[in-house]
């Protein structure tokens, strides 16, 4: 064999190896993502039953009941990654100030079908948490090697471009404040 042809059967096989490379990234950022879905779903399904149970005893909070439900209708249409972050970002801020004030109806607290709700919301926020962790660790491989040389090079030839990572709302970081809630 000729040093030539050596060369380009190592370029090929070169080429080979990045395009898979990212092709695999993609999909597992794509596979992570129908995970975080999935459990945005179980989520969504649960409101309604929590929206039931609740309203009756808080009609102070009927606005935040309206604005969750009216997110859980947006979330059923949402078709792109980025528009199901930020309403999962709404959302979470939305069922917060929801359990924040089932606190304060002590008759609602004890109410064993909010009981139950509340604590399968837990469960799933905790999967829908453990789920973005993946996610986010997936999105950062991808990102990476969008970046990197010389996987940056085939991925601008592949047409691919960033993901959006999930992060919390910048009025997540604060502290909730229940006085102004009930004012």
């Amino acid at each position: 064999m000729s040093a030539p042809l050596i060369i380009l059967i190592v370029l090929l096989l070169v080429l080979v190896l990045l395009y898979n490379s990212l092709v695999a990234k993609k999909n597992q950022v794509e596979n992570i993502f129908a995970s975080v879905d999935t459990q945005l779903k179980k989520r969504y399904d649960l409101i309604p039953n929590l929206v039931a149970s609740v309203s009756k005893y808080m009609e102070h909070e009927k606005s935040i009941l309206q604005d969750v439900t009216k997110l859980r209708s947006e979330a059923a249409k949402a078709s792109s990654e980025e528009q199901k972050i930020t309403l999962d970002q709404k959302m979470s801020a939305a069922l917060g100030s929801i359990m924040v004030a089932v606190e304060n109806y002590p008759e609602l607290k004890a109410n064993e079908n909010v009981i139950h709700l509340q604590h399968t919301l837990s469960e799933v926020e905790a999967q829908i948490a453990a789920a973005r962790r993946a996610y986010n660790q997936a999105v950062t491989d991808f990102n990476n090697a969008l970046e990197q040389i010389p996987t940056n090079i085939m991925a601008n030839m592949m047409g691919y471009s960033k993901k959006t990572l999930f992060e919390i709302d910048e009025s997540e970081r604060k502290n909730i404040n229940v006085k102004k809630l009930f004012n």
